[in-house]
């Protein structure tokens, strides 16, 4: 979608994200409860549901997922990402290419309004995850957790993800943003929105945590 829309759709991306948190809950559900998600493991953590002493651990090996992941997206569409962007690796503008990557503000969109929609979605996906995960209230069916999650994930990007691009996750916000400054798209990655996107990180490093505690 973000090379000039001819290869995707919002739709489309929304259903990759999903599935692909379908097969991540598949593959590491029974071996750590499948904490992809540095906020909700600061939740359970806070909550008493798990060890600070795996916190660390876990983040660490989120961190670390997500920005090789980055790199191997890079790696796979370098050649697109190039000749979409005239090799002019920019955040704004007609041939941006950090979108792929991280989430940025619309235009349309303030700090403050950003904060409060992060807030609110982060603790929808909290909410709704101890719903299908209760077996004191009406979980999902054993065997169909993963695919519930991953509907749970396209529904709130396709409904609610339009305004921020639901970062809801600083596992799979700040490490690539880290690897596209790296890569080339340099510092404008983190000054991104009227040179306020320092804020904006801190936003999508604080305000998933913080839904997260406010829906538990």
């Amino acid at each position: 979608m973000v090379l000039g829309g001819k290869y995707g759709s919002y739709l489309s991306v929304n259903l990759g994200f999903g599935f692909g948190v379908t097969m991540g809950v598949h593959m590491a559900g029974n071996i750590s409860g499948a904490h992809m998600n540095a906020a909700l493991t600061f939740t359970s953590c806070a909550l008493g549901r798990m060890s600070w002493k795996k916190f660390p651990v876990y983040v660490l090996g989120q961190f670390l997922g997500s920005f090789l992941a980055s790199a191997t997206i890079y790696c796979l569409f370098y050649s697109a990402i190039i000749q979409f962007s005239g090799g002019h690796l920019t955040v704004t503008g007609p041939t941006a290419t950090a979108g792929i990557f991280a989430t940025y503000l619309p235009e349309y969109m303030t700090l403050w309004r950003g904060f409060l929609d992060e807030v609110l979605v982060t603790g929808i996906l909290q909410l709704c995850l101890f719903a299908i995960t209760d077996k004191k209230n009406n979980p999902a069916l054993q065997g169909t957790q993963a695919l519930v999650i991953g509907i749970l994930v396209t529904v709130i990007g396709l409904s609610l993800g339009m305004n921020t691009g639901y970062a809801i996750n600083p596992s799979r916000d700040l490490p690539p943003r880290f690897f596209t400054f790296i890569a080339g798209w340099g510092i404008q990655v983190f000054r991104c929105h009227h040179l306020l996107g320092l804020h904006w990180l801190q936003h999508c490093t604080e305000v998933p945590d913080i839904g997260g505690l406010n829906h538990s």
